[in-house]
C-alpha cells in the first residue's frame, strides 16, 4: 500500500488510533438497529439542554459513542476518536459523545472536558442508549453520510481492528446525498 496519497495516509493515522483504542474484550450489541438501517435520530441534549439530533450532520460520516466517567476505556476513546474527527476533518465527520449518567455529572465532565471539540451530549433517561440497542459500555455506532448506519460496536478487541477501519473508511468514503431541490420535488407530484 502506497501511503504517500492522503487517502491512504489518512487510513493509517486511523488504523494507528484504533489499534490504541483496542484492549477490552469483545462482545455483541444488544437488539436495536443494524448496518443498513437509518439511525435513531435523537442524541439526547447538549450542556446547554438543547436536543442534538444527527440531521443537525447531513452529509458528514458520524461517530456516535456512547460513554461514562466511570468507563476508563471511554474515557481513553475520547481524544482516540477527536483525532480521527480531526483527521477527517470536521466538514466531512463528526464525533458525538453521549453520556450516560445524570445530568449532575453530566455538567461536571463536561466542565472538565471543554477542551474536546467533540460534540458531547447526555442522554437523559437512556433514550438514546436504547435505541441504538445499547446493552454495555463502551458502545459505538458509526454512520454514513446518508443517515444509515454502517455497523454497532459494543466491546472492542483486536480481532475488530480491520472491521473498525473499514467501517469508517466506508463512512468517509460514501457520497453525499443531494437534498432534492424545490423544483425537482414540485415535477415529481
Amino acid at each position: 500500500m502506497n501511503f504517500s496519497t492522503p487517502s491512504n495516509a489518512f487510513r493509517l493515522v486511523v488504523l494507528a488510533s484504533l489499534l490504541a483504542l483496542l484492549s477490552t474484550p469483545s462482545a455483541h450489541a444488544g437488539t436495536g438497529p443494524g448496518p443498513g438501517d437509518a439511525a435513531p435520530p435523537a442524541l439526547g441534549t447538549d450542556i446547554k439542554g438543547e436536543p442534538v439530533n444527527l440531521s443537525q450532520y447531513v452529509g458528514k460520516a458520524v461517530i456516535v459513542t456512547f460513554w461514562a466517567t466511570w468507563c476508563s476505556y471511554c474515557l481513553k476513546e475520547l481524544p482516540i476518536l477527536e483525532n480521527i474527527q480531526n483527521k477527517a476533518g470536521k466538514a466531512h465527520m463528526q464525533v458525538i459523545a453521549v453520556n450516560t449518567e445524570s445530568r449532575e455529572v453530566f455538567r461536571k465532565a463536561s466542565r472538565v472536558m471543554k477542551s474536546l471539540s467533540l460534540m458531547v451530549t447526555h442522554d437523559t433517561g437512556s433514550k438514546a442508549f436504547t435505541a441504538y440497542g445499547g446493552t454495555g459500555l463502551p458502545h459505538m455506532a458509526i454512520i454514513g453520510r446518508d443517515g444509515n448506519i454502517i455497523r454497532i460496536y459494543q466491546g472492542y478487541d483486536e480481532s475488530s481492528l480491520h472491521a473498525i477501519v473499514k467501517d469508517v473508511n466506508q463512512a468517509l468514503m460514501m457520497p453525499v446525498q443531494e437534498k432534492a431541490t424545490e423544483t425537482e420535488t414540485e415535477t415529481e407530484k
